[in-house]
């Protein structure tokens, strides 16, 4: 199988833009959080099942690296739990 790093940027702005993000399993990924507005709780973006949390800065890009070995759907959020979004890995 191919290690190469998928990647995919996610713009921050009221949500996630996408909200679904699609991985195939065994492949190292990184995603990339641009938060664009000051508004809400998305100064943070959290995964239990995925065990990654950061927080973002207005403007600026935060890559977060994961590596699903695991077909299966995992959630993110943003700190309060209010914004939602969704890795699917197959």
């Amino acid at each position: 199988m191919s290690k190469d790093v998928q990647v995919v940027e996610i713009i921050v702005d009221g949500g996630y833009q996408p909200n679904v993000v699609n991985l195939k399993a065994g492949q190292p990924a990184q995603l990339k959080f641009t938060r664009v507005n000051e508004k809400g709780c998305l100064d943070t973006v959290q995964s239990n099942d995925l065990a990654f949390s950061a927080k973002l800065p207005v403007n600026e890009e935060v890559t977060i690296a994961i590596a699903p070995q695991e077909a299966g759907t995992y959630a993110f959020s943003c700190g309060m739990n209010m914004f939602k979004g969704k890795v699917v890995v197959a």
